[in-house]
């Protein structure tokens, strides 16, 4: 049965995420900034985390090491029993193909590349060839199927976006990161967005999401607030409604 608001993230045993005094520095000249400071955090398998504060709070940072992007100046960041820092750079990109999928602000898409050349082009990268099929499939789950052979500045930026979902989810990733999804598209793009993340989260996968919009957080089953690169707070979200399938058709 797929979970539901109350249920999913709440399967026991050890976390599926561990973060242990966590600190990121970075050198500015003689300068040391602090972008995070001793962040402990546990996230459980099926969780939907928002990530919630002001620009400069240091929530993309948090992300960034996440997806092995970037690595603690000290502190231990720990997905699936695997410590990311004894990881070399080679495994970190193996290891990201495989089990994470990547949605960014600006969407990141390949320019010479179609769309469905652009879903495709993870599985390609992993060694998965002749994926067509399930590329195709990926692009009819984001309403996109009519636009496969489109180049992305032939669509809208929300029409971008599913195709940067549609990507991330290319390698049945089980941990999907998405920095600021809804940043730059109206708000029926951004509406047609988190209902295609509440899909996958109902589908199981564990989402990380970043956002400065409560409205957007609010979607989450769990959120934590962050300033000055510490979490200041941490909640279940609120029972604001989910997107439903006929509201994603009606904002189209």
């Amino acid at each position: 049965m797929l979970p539901d608001r109350d249920t999913a993230g709440q399967t026991g045993g050890s976390p599926f995420i561990h973060l242990a005094a966590v600190t990121k520095s970075y050198q500015t000249g003689r300068r040391s900034i602090a972008a995070l400071q001793d962040v402990d955090l546990d996230i459980s398998a099926g969780e939907w985390l928002a990530i919630l504060g002001p620009s400069g709070c240091g929530k993309s940072t948090l992300l960034n090491l996440l997806s092995g992007i970037d690595r603690p100046t000290s502190g231990t960041v720990e997905i699936d029993g695997l410590d990311l820092s004894r990881m070399s750079e080679d495994q970190l990109a193996r290891w990201r193909r495989q089990a994470v999928g990547i949605v960014f602000q600006f969407f990141q898409l390949m320019p010479t590349l179609t769309a469905i050349e652009n879903v495709r082009l993870p599985m390609d990268l992993s060694g998965r060839h002749s994926q067509r099929d399930r590329a195709v499939r990926l692009l009819q789950q984001v309403g996109l199927d009519g636009l496969a052979d489109h180049l992305p500045n032939e669509l809208s930026g929300g029409e971008q976006q599913r195709v940067a979902i549609a990507r991330a989810l290319a390698n049945e990733p089980a941990l999907i990161l998405a920095d600021e999804p809804t940043g730059n598209l109206d708000s029926a793009a951004g509406q047609r967005v988190l209902g295609l993340l509440a899909e996958m989260w109902r589908a199981g996968k564990t989402i990380i999401l970043v956002t400065h919009d409560h409205n957007v957080a609010d979607y989450a089953s769990r959120v934590i607030e962050m300033r000055d690169g510490r979490i200041v707070s941490d909640r279940r979200g609120t029972e604001h409604p989910t997107p439903t399938t006929d509201l994603l058709r009606a904002a189209g």
